[in-house]
Parts: structure tokens; sequence; C-alpha cells
């Protein structure tokens, strides 16, 4: 891909690459973390695959040091990393681990020095296991708990985080958590599914309040996973399901942060009421200063009536390139998603929060990593995210995922999205061909960066360590 592609990216674009803290972090039972629904749900039988879990991922909760110098070498100006809420309130409310916060001072300390600006998201899927035990998000108190934490977690960082989400990837958390029963806490119930999915719109509402009250200059958003859903064929039972599948997916999502309330269709094909009460609609509708988008492919559907809800089953069209996850690779897409969200919603920034690519990797034996496959996947989105820009997309910055492998949810370690490979055996760090292109992008186009070329990269250490009624729309 021409560098010169990348020209539509101003000067102070965040180059940037992301991670979770229950993927990545370890140490689950260490300096005063309690248990979250993540770590439940891997002890269930067959719910992860090969049987792993996060008890020590990439050990990142001791490793950090390292980490944030690969992030520096790589010329990274940005880090998306997640709190995790366990760490920080064990109980979900009320008790405030101090180590656990202390956690987080010090990394985002090793940050700002390292030059790379923090990008905090406070809840990414790891809900405390004794907010579950008392009703999980389909209970409207774990909104009100959420409130609590972010007040917590923004009096202590506020004075330096300056990017803030609050939720990534409701529709994860509802659907696939309590749908679905694939994610935590694995409930497959679409009444619980639809209630939760109120309650953890309400929190994030409730979040941007308490974060602009607490920390003064704070930018907040949500990070959404998005995808640009399509008919498998012009029959007009697929283009109807492919409706239904744009509601479930995005505007489910999208309308009611941005002052629509829910979209009546999917009340319809839901069959069941979010629990709306006095004022709530108003708070999840609070103005963002970003809204970030998470992409990783398109979704094409057929009409599929004995299916669960949204009735529109997900295929795989032939003769497309394919990820490891089996996931098409359509980087076009994505500008047409970018370009249809500024036209729909007209949000003040946009961030592609997440953008990524699973392909097996090839070490070599000198322990370099090959993965071709991921450079092409980097540079034909990277290009899409230009091309969105010249159509008036107000991008302001992309994050790769991610920046280490990692445990990648009920996948387990079966499948590696890092642009830094992991050796789990040993948690040797050895950047990729991807990592080093991306370094090479940043270098030639991020002009407010740390240029890779000025240093080296560091050498792995070698012990383990978001109208009161529904609007119609």
């Amino acid at each position: 891909m021409p560098l010169d592609d990348l020209t539509a990216f101003h000067s102070g674009f965040a180059w940037g690459a992301a991670t979770s803290a229950y993927q990545i972090e370890g140490a689950v039972a260490e300096d005063g973390r309690a248990p979250s629904i993540w770590d439940t749900f891997c002890k269930q039988p067959g719910t992860i695959a090969g049987g792993d879990t996060g008890d020590v991922a990439c050990d990142h909760y001791r490793r950090w040091p390292d980490d944030v110098a690969l992030m520096k070498a790589l010329g990274l100006n940005a880090y998306r990393f997640s709190i995790a809420w366990p760490r920080v309130m064990p109980d979900g409310d009320s008790r405030v681990n101090p180590a656990g916060l202390a956690f987080y001072d010090q990394l985002v300390d090793a940050l700002l020095e390292a030059g790379l600006a923090p990008h905090a998201t406070l809840y990414h899927w790891d809900l405390p296991q004794a907010l579950e035990d008392r009703g999980g998000w389909p209970a409207r108190d774990t909104a009100l708990r959420f409130a609590e934490y972010a007040t917590v977690v923004a009096d202590r960082l506020g004075d330096r985080v300056t990017n803030w989400a609050t939720l990534n990837e409701p529709y994860c958390s509802a659907w696939l958590g309590h749908l679905q029963g694939v994610m935590a806490p694995g409930r497959t119930d679409l009444t619980a599914a639809v209630r939760a999915s109120h309650h953890l719109l309400l929190a994030h509402g409730l979040g941007v309040e308490a974060l602009r009250s607490t920390a003064s200059g704070a930018r907040v958003g949500i990070v959404n996973i998005l995808t640009q859903s399509e008919p498998a064929s012009d029959r007009p039972e697929d283009i109807a399901a492919a409706r239904r599948d744009d509601g479930h997916n995005n505007r489910w999502w999208l309308d009611p942060i941005h002052g629509r309330g829910y979209p009546a269709d999917m009340v319809e094909v839901y069959g069941t009421e979010p629990p709306i009460e006095a004022g709530d609609l108003q708070k999840i509708a609070a103005p963002l200063d970003w809204l970030g988008v998470n992409y990783y492919k398109r979704s094409v559907t057929v009409d599929d009536p004995q299916g669960p809800a949204p009735f529109a089953r997900p295929v795989t069209p032939p003769g497309t390139p394919r990820t490891g996850m089996d996931w098409e690779v359509h980087p076009d897409r994505l500008e047409h998603l970018l370009v249809r969200v500024t036209e729909d919603y007209a949000p003040r920034s946009v961030l592609v929060t997440e953008n990524g690519s699973a392909f097996p990797d090839r070490v070599a034996p000198d322990g370099s990593v090959h993965d071709v496959e991921r450079i092409a996947f980097l540079e034909s989105h990277l290009a899409a995210c230009a091309r969105a820009a010249r159509r008036g997309v107000p991008l302001d910055g992309y994050f790769a995922w991610s920046l280490l492998d990692n445990f990648e949810w009920a996948y387990g370690y079966s499948q590696r999205f890092g642009i830094v490979h992991v050796d789990y055996e040993t948690q040797t760090r050895t950047v990729k061909d991807s990592g080093h292109r991306y370094a090479e992008i940043i270098r030639a186009h991020g002009r407010t960066t740390q240029h890779a070329a000025s240093v080296a990269f560091p050498a792995p250490r070698e012990e383990n360590l978001y109208s009161e009624e529904r609007r119609i729309n």
C-alpha cells in the first residue's frame, strides 16, 4: 500500500493498539482481585476451547513495564486498555481495593512518560461475580453500581486520563452473554438479554455523568462493535432479514445513545420491551465526545424464521478471503460503515477502537514471526479508513487489535490477533512482521509520535511473571 494513501490522517491522529484486562493481565487472584463472570465461565466444562482460562494470559499484571516499552518502540502514541472492575472494587460496590487502583495508577504514569495517551475503557465484560450473583446486567442495580465504580476510577486517574470509554461492545455482553450463551455469563434468555441491553446502556449514560462530574476535561465515548449487514440474495425475505440483522447489531445500540430511543421494529422482533424508567432515555443519550467503532467483518444473512431473534442466519459467501476465525476480509465495508455512521448519527469524532485479524503465525528458526496476511489486512483497512476520512468522516484515531496475542474468549489461546507474538510458555514477546510494518507506517505518517526508528525494541525478560416513551424511528 503506498504510504501516501494515508495523508488524509491529520497530525494529531491517534496511532494505537488495544487490549483488555481479562485477556492479558492474568493474576486473577492476586492483590485483592476477586472473581469476575469470566473466571466463573471459564471453569464451566466445554465453554472455552482447550479448557483455557485467563488465569495467567499474558502475565501483563507483572510484565507491564516491558509491554509499555514495546509500545514506545513501535512508535504508538496511544494505548487503549480496560480497567478490571473486580480488581478495583472486588465486591462490585462499596469496598475499594487500593492495590487494584495502584496498578492502573502506575500504568497510566508509565504510558504518559513513554509518550502514549491512555485511552481507558471502564468495562470490557469482566463483571464482578458478586454482582452477577445479585442479578447481573438484567438487574437495574448493576447500572447504579457501575456509576459508583466509574466515579472511583475517575477520581483516581482523571487528572491524567482524558479519553474514556464507558463500555466495550455491549452487543456482546447482552446478546452473546445472555441470548446465545457463548460468552459469560452464559445465559440463553431473550427477556434477560433485552433487560441486560437496557441496563448496559443505562450504565453507559450514568457513567458519562460520573466521569464528567469527577474528571475535569474528560472526553467520553462508548465502543460498539458494528457491521455492514447485507442480504445473501435479492429475495424479499433475505432483504428483510438483513434489516433485522442491522437492527440487532447496529441500530439497537446506536439509536438510543443518539437520542432516538430503541428502534420500534426491533422491539417488535424481540417481543419484549426494554425496562425503561423515567429519565433513562435522556441519560443514555448524553452527548458524546467521540464514538468508538470496532470492525472485523461484514454480516451476510438469510431469513431464518425458525431460528433465534433476530431470525437472520449468517452465511459466508464463497470466494472471499477469510481469517483464521473464518471471518471474511472486507476492508471496503469498513469505509462504508464509517461513512454510514457519520451520515446517520453525525458524531463529533470517530475512533476505530478495534480492527484486526487472526491468522496462524509462522515462527522462523531465528525466532522472527512472519504474518503476511495480517500485514495485508492492516494495510487494506488503514487505506479504507483514509478513504472514509476523505469522504468527511471525523476520524481521529486507529487502534490495532491487538497489541499482544492473548486469551481470545471462547476460543481460548487458539486464535492469535497480536502484532506482537506471545509464547505462552515463556511469556516471551516478539514483534511480528505486522508490528514492524505498523511501526513503519507510523514512522512515515505519525507526525506527533515517537518514531519507531529511534528506539530499540526491548529484550524480553527471562523470568515468568454505555420523551420517556420509546421513539419510533
